[in-house]
């Protein structure tokens, strides 16, 4: 039966960095992915009704992904994108087995905090092939690395074009 998983933690960074970070490509495949993967993307396009897909790699070549060999890849929709405070994505694992079947949802909610941003992933009907967790350490993971991500922007922020 799908079952709701939550992951949260307070970064140290405005809720208007974080959102950004949350619409990035290139930040997203850098922090996204948790510790142990890799991934990239095959298109991204961040706005409501967008999306994009993502394949995640495993970093050990014997663990099996969800979509086959090591990786798992997910087709996912940008159903509401409400800045500086909420990203809203519905996920779907491409996969053959029929436990990680069915559309996840994913809400992103940044609020401010004393500290920075109070950060936390909600996943509602979430797959039964996905377990808790693995889920919540998963997320742990994804938001240490986000927050690693943005740090390490305020120390060499990327060059923007003109």
């Amino acid at each position: 039966m799908p079952h709701t998983d939550i992951g949260r933690a307070v970064i140290k960074a405005t809720p208007d960095a974080v959102f950004a970070a949350l619409l990035d490509a290139e930040a997203r495949a850098v922090w996204l992915p948790p510790t142990g993967m890799t991934g990239r993307f095959e298109w991204f396009d961040a706005r409501p009704g967008g999306g994009y897909r993502m394949v995640l790699r495993y970093d050990d070549p014997t663990v099996p992904g969800k979509s086959g060999a090591n990786t798992d890849v997910t087709e996912v929709r940008f159903v509401a994108i409400e800045g500086p405070t909420r990203v809203v994505e519905e996920a779907d694992f491409v996969a053959d087995d029929p436990r990680f079947a069915g559309t996840m949802t994913m809400t992103w909610t940044v609020a401010p905090h004393p500290s920075g941003s109070l950060v936390t992933i909600t996943a509602t009907d979430v797959p039964d092939g996905i377990d808790s967790a693995d889920h919540t350490t998963a997320f742990a993971s994804t938001l240490a690395n986000l927050e690693a991500w943005l740090r390490a922007q305020e120390l060499c922020p990327r060059k923007v074009a003109e």
